[in-house]
């Protein structure tokens, strides 16, 4: 049965992508089937394990629009043990474009319900913002996931997300709800970091995952060189962070699947 992750923070700079692309690798390292899905125009999961944009063919946006088959467009394997979908350019007007549709936020649902039989996981990259891709990877969600940094406007942030997905359930009628909150980027030599975590702890502890990703220059580097940190340097803090959460995740969420 598909599980699939929402990775998603109104707040950019926040490891969105960092954790989405290894979160992928560590699960499929994990022998678990694996899709990674690049929701963001400007791509960077996609590029993060050294892939192009799908330029000038079929994208995700043709799915979404055209009634393409979204098997079509997925990279078998992407160099790594885990499936792609890569960003296009065309995400930019994919707002426009799906406007004019009949209930258009429930489009990816229905797309993805055609690979369930394929994958364990499906990781969404979500734009930094709340649009119309953004809605609908969560109405897609079977788990949400936010990264957060140990900083001040983090907080606020994650009261903004939730305040959103609130309005988005009124809306339509769903139930979606936060299922992790992971602190990325964490410098316990850092006051502000370990307040902040303090206060994570104290608030949403049920929320909270136990794994915490440290601040690491490996995992900083391995986008550089097109590489999930895991294929880049196995044994970076960093890397074995996301193995852990990947552990995290399979005990945490198999044993409560909800299936696309």
């Amino acid at each position: 049965m598909l599980i699939t992750i929402v990775v998603a923070n109104q707040k950019g700079g926040v490891g969105k992508t960092t954790t989405a692309l290894n979160l992928a690798a560590s699960l499929s390292a994990a022998s678990r089937k694996v899709l990674l899905i690049d929701l963001d125009s400007q791509g960077n999961s996609t590029t993060g394990i050294g892939k192009e944009k799908a330029e000038g063919k079929n994208s995700l946006v043709d799915v979404l629009i055209k009634k393409e088959q979204i098997l079509d467009l997925i990279i078998q394997e992407s160099g790594y043990k885990f499936d792609l979908i890569p960003a296009s350019s065309d995400l930019i007007s994919a707002e426009i474009e799906l406007s004019p549709l009949k209930n258009p936020t429930s489009i990816l649902r229905s797309k993805l319900d055609q690979i369930k039989d394929k994958y364990d996981y499906t990781v969404i990259d979500c734009p930094p913002s709340l649009g119309m891709l953004s809605v609908s990877a969560l109405r897609a969600a079977s788990k949400v996931l936010i990264p957060l940094q140990c900083e001040y406007y983090s907080l606020e942030g994650l009261a903004a997300m939730d305040k959103t997905i609130k309005e988005i359930n009124q809306a339509t009628g769903e139930n979606i709800e936060i299922d992790g909150i992971l602190r990325t980027m964490y410098d316990s030599r850092i006051r502000l970091s370990r307040e902040v975590s303090k206060e994570l702890e104290e608030h949403f502890s049920e929320k909270l995952c136990d794994t915490v990703i440290p601040r690491n220059v490996k995992l900083a580097e391995a986008p550089s060189f097109g590489m999930p940190a895991l294929y880049y340097e196995p044994e970076a803090k960093g890397t074995l962070a996301y193995l852990a959460l990947a552990g995290e995740i399979i005990n945490k969420f198999e044993n409560n699947q909800a299936v696309v």
